[in-house]
């Protein structure tokens, strides 16, 4: 390829001027889909990141629930509902295969992490963003900005459905309400906190007002994560036995890929944790992803083995489901999750809005978008994700489509092709062959995932929102 930047003259340096490479001639765009970028100004001299520290950032990244805390001392949060999704998940696969997949969907995703940056090296551009238009051009570009904001899109989709879930059960809890009160409807608990908390949340024009939520972020997941712990041997007790609880090998492969592959999708991030390590280069960033990787890799295992070991077949897709309404510790539980989702919802409705808002409305990039289409686009963004989540109460759906959909195609499939696209040689080369497949891998999932899950929701809703769980009902229930 003509003109192309040497990958090895970019080795040999020791650190590299990142904030000179916007990663695409429509530097208006670009910022636009990055989520951490969002959050941060860049300054002119930042410092670098450690080994260690660039490994916990991205920890926190691909676990989707945490603090991300850059060397600047900027905060990120990324409080998606993935954890939760992990033991439904495994229910699918079957509980073996399912760990097994768990393991392979992670050497996938450290493989695919490192070609990205092996792209950037090739072509100089250091971000996805960059990547994307070095290799397909402006076509590439737009087809990455569709994806990035159907990511978050769907992603604000599934904390409406996760509010709906939680809060309607704390309510009736608290109010004793019956189940025909309006109150004991999700639809109408979702519009109420849509209106006094969402809206004007997502009405700031600068997301960085909402930073401190990172904290009370963590708090409320680290609170979760020990309640759920806490009740492994209680909720054992009363959840009966099935035959297939510990079947080695389902059939729903595809779709318990699918939320596997969402719940390791780090890859928005990739270039903002390079770019904060310490000379920078390949090899020490193949360290912070293999231990970024094993790391997130035990983490989210131990907690889909607790999850599913606790219901078995009975596990939700919403894993706080399964937990009986009167349980007055999960019920403060599920609290503390709205909360999390309801100050989380505005930073994904920023990312959307300002990539509709660059591409469409902002002709100069350095005059703002008047207030009047500010306001509309963000009551159109939140409005279809309103009413988009009222369509469906299965949580496990929302988070395969948004793998489906997203997540595979941004974690897999498009690094690939950009490495292919950018590596001289021939397409079937050694060096090529695993690219390929991993294209082809993240391909299959997507084609078969989409087909899978139109013939599932063709069958019928299997989720138990709105009714208590069976083992709840014979007056096993848990009270604190």
């Amino acid at each position: 390829m003509a003109g192309k930047v040497n990958e090895k003259s970019y080795i040999l340096q020791s650190s590299y001027n990142f904030s000179e490479d916007q990663g695409s001639s429509v530097d208006s765009n670009e910022n636009a889909f990055d989520d951490m970028k969002q959050l941060i100004a860049e300054e002119e001299n930042e410092n670098r990141s450690s080994l260690p520290r660039a490994s916990f950032n991205f920890i926190n990244s691909i676990i989707g629930s945490g603090v991300i805390g850059d060397s600047r001392g900027k905060l990120d949060v990324l409080a998606h509902c993935q954890l939760l999704g992990i033991p439904y998940a495994l229910h699918q696969s079957g509980f073996g295969l399912g760990l097994l997949l768990l393991v392979m969907i992670a050497y996938i995703t450290d493989y695919s992490l490192i070609l990205m940056v092996k792209s950037g090296h090739i072509s100089g551009k250091y971000s996805y963003q960059g990547i994307m238009e070095a290799a397909y051009g402006r076509p590439g570009y737009i087809l990455l900005g569709i994806l990035q904001v159907v990511y978050p899109l769907i992603a604000m989709v599934s904390y409406n459905v996760v509010v709906g879930d939680t809060v309607t059960k704390v309510v009736v809890r608290l109010t004793d309400a019956s189940p025909t009160s309006i109150f004991s409807k999700r639809e109408v608990i979702v519009l109420i906190c849509t209106l006094a908390v969402t809206i004007p949340l997502c009405m700031y024009r600068n997301i960085t007002k909402l930073a401190h939520i990172s904290f009370t972020s963590l708090i409320c997941i680290g609170t979760i994560l020990i309640t759920i712990f806490f009740r492994v041997g209680s909720m054992s007790l009363i959840v009966p036995h099935h035959t297939n609880a510990w079947r080695f090998a389902n059939w729903d492969i595809v779709p318990a890929m699918a939320i596997m592959s969402f719940a390791f999708m780090c890859h928005h991030n990739t270039f903002l944790i390079y770019s904060s390590i310490q000379e920078a280069n390949e090899k020490r960033w193949e360290l912070v992803t293999h231990i970024s990787l094993t790391i997130s890799l035990v983490i989210t295992a131990l907690f889909g083995i607790v999850g599913y070991a606790t219901f078995t077949t009975y596990v939700q897709g919403d894993l706080l489901e399964n937990y009986c309404w009167d349980d007055d510790l999960m019920n403060f539980s599920r609290l503390l999750f709205s909360i999390t989702i309801l100050l989380t919802f505005p930073i994904e409705c920023f990312v959307v809005r300002d990539v509709v808002e660059s591409s469409f409305f902002r002709h100069d990039p350095n005059v703002p978008i008047s207030d009047r289409m500010h306001y509309v686009s963000t009551l159109v963004i939140v409005g279809i994700s309103y009413f988009t989540s009222i369509a469906t109460d299965c949580f496990g759906v929302v988070l395969e489509l948004n793998g489906i959909l997203a997540a595979t195609p941004l974690a897999y499939v498009l690094p690939a092709l950009c490495y292919l696209r950018l590596e001289e040689g021939y397409i079937f080369s050694r060096r090529k062959l695993p690219a390929v497949g991993l294209a082809l891998f993240g391909m299959v999932v997507t084609i078969l995932g989409v087909i899978l899950l139109c013939a599932d929701l063709n069958e019928g809703d299997t989720c138990s929102h709105g009714k208590v769980m069976p083992y709840c009902a014979a007056n096993f229930t848990l009270r604190v």
